[in-house]
């Protein structure tokens, strides 16, 4: 059932952006429709990050324990000073494995 989903979902996805995409179809979108579209990206991005770094066992985790919230904080800020998304991926998990293996 999960592959349905996710073959159903990849098709959708395609479909949509193919929509907006070939440039043979006539389908186009205003400058007021597309720069409300530009929020879309960031919003469905927090959708998917914010449950996964605070929610523990179905419940609000903003402890010191809780290696997503640490792990999250230390990409921020490395990402903030260095601009390098490899060394910051590389820092971040680096991080996040070593405390799934100390904490817990």
């Amino acid at each position: 059932m999960t592959l349905i989903t996710i073959v159903l979902l990849a098709c959708i996805t395609f479909l949509t952006r193919y929509l907006f995409l070939h440039p043979k179809l006539p389908l186009r979108i205003g400058p007021k429709l597309e720069s409300f579209l530009s929020f879309s990206a960031p919003a469905v991005l927090t959708a998917i990050w914010v449950p996964i770094i605070f929610i523990q066992d179905n419940q609000l985790d903003i402890s010191f324990t809780n290696p997503y919230l640490i792990a999250a904080t230390v990409a921020v800020f490395i990402a903030k000073k260095t601009n390098s998304i490899y060394f910051t991926l590389a820092a971040s998990v680096s991080v996040f494995v070593g405390l799934r293996i100390f904490l817990l």
